[in-house]
């Protein structure tokens, strides 16, 4: 993306909330007159990782992306970190104005021996974030 134009990053996942995450994004990008960077990331540590986008997924968003007139580009990342850190390294190389993430329920229990990346990057993130339910 060019210098000094405005860039919202969103953390994709081919779920529900990453589906609004990503719906939200666009619209922010239209009211900021903002290009998008849409980032999937996955650990790598598993061999089926559902919150990673197939190819068929990225079709599908696709189409969205380029009807909704924003620039956009796609960054997928596997096994160099932890999701939230390397959103949070898009975010900073981009200069992000705003992050934009699905928040999904779990319990008290879950977030403590899971860890949030929610959490994370709402309170690492160096730019206002705005966090969406599905």
């Amino acid at each position: 993306m060019p210098a000094g134009e405005k860039t919202i990053v969103v953390g994709y996942t081919p779920t529900p909330p990453g589906q609004a995450a990503l719906r939200a994004a666009i619209q922010e990008g239209r009211l900021r007159n903002a290009s998008l960077v849409v980032v999937n990331v996955s650990r790598g540590d598993a061999y089926v990782d559902h919150n990673l986008a197939d190819h068929e997924h990225f079709e599908g968003i696709e189409g969205l992306l380029v009807e909704s007139g924003l620039q956009y580009r796609v960054v997928q990342e596997v096994g160099r970190g932890e999701p939230a850190e390397e959103i949070l390294r898009v975010v900073e190389e981009a200069n992000a104005v705003l992050v934009v993430i699905g928040l999904r329920h779990r319990t008290r229990v879950g977030k403590f021996l899971l860890g949030s990346t929610a959490q994370e990057i709402l309170l690492d993130a160096p730019c206002p974030v705005l966090s969406v339910k599905a």
